[in-house]
């Protein structure tokens, strides 16, 4: 069974969706025996650090990820919301990953937030597999992960390289959007549920 975490933060239906599309049956649960027993868990967001933060807290769900072992992806915000910080709105985060999420730079002539269409690169790691150098994929994201040990995949954007993707033992975050990211997201979305 796949578990969608059912928490304060959108794009839950169009995980959902693209996992229909895999012929794969996935359920949308906050309910951690259900979270435990999954084969794959995935954790979508889109939307603010703190406030997501403070429902994950409340519903006893921070505790609850941070012990899970199974093969668990974490997409846009809910990568950010595995590191251990966000600079949105001073978040203490869950920890998975040892880095702080930060603002893109203004004054660089990009737009912020980062969205639209944009390559990947420095894969290393079986979620890649079968995925060209300078693919594109789909991202929407004001704040980002800097280069650090546990990147698995860089982008560039307003004048700065960061994560676009992290792993650190059976964690794995990616900040575009895998659902939104055509064949390209659909190999990844793959390759993460042949991880055991």
């Amino acid at each position: 069974m796949v578990a969608i975490v059912k928490y304060n933060a959108g794009n839950i239906r169009s995980v959902l969706c693209a996992l229909r599309r895999l012929d794969v049956d996935a359920t949308v649960t906050d309910d951690p025996s259900a979270l435990r027993s999954a084969d794959h868990v995935i954790f979508p967001g889109v939307g603010e650090a703190s406030t997501a933060m403070s429902y994950l807290r409340a519903a006893g769900l921070d505790t609850v990820l941070t012990d899970l072992t199974q093969p668990f992806l974490g997409i846009c915000l809910g990568m950010q919301l595995m590191c251990a910080f966000s600079e949105e709105h001073d978040t203490p985060c869950l920890g998975m990953f040892d880095a702080s999420v930060r603002r893109f730079p203004s004054g660089t002539g990009d737009k912020i937030p980062h969205m639209g269409w944009n390559t990947i690169s420095g894969f290393d790691d079986p979620l890649f597999a079968g995925i060209a150098r300078e693919s594109y994929v789909y991202f929407v994201h004001s704040y980002y992960a800097p280069l650090c040990a546990g990147t698995i995949a860089t982008c560039t954007y307003a004048d700065t390289s960061f994560s676009c993707a992290l792993r650190k033992d059976n964690f794995r975050g990616v900040q575009f959007h895998p659902e939104k990211s055509g064949p390209v997201g659909e190999r990844i979305l793959r390759n993460f549920l042949a991880i055991r």
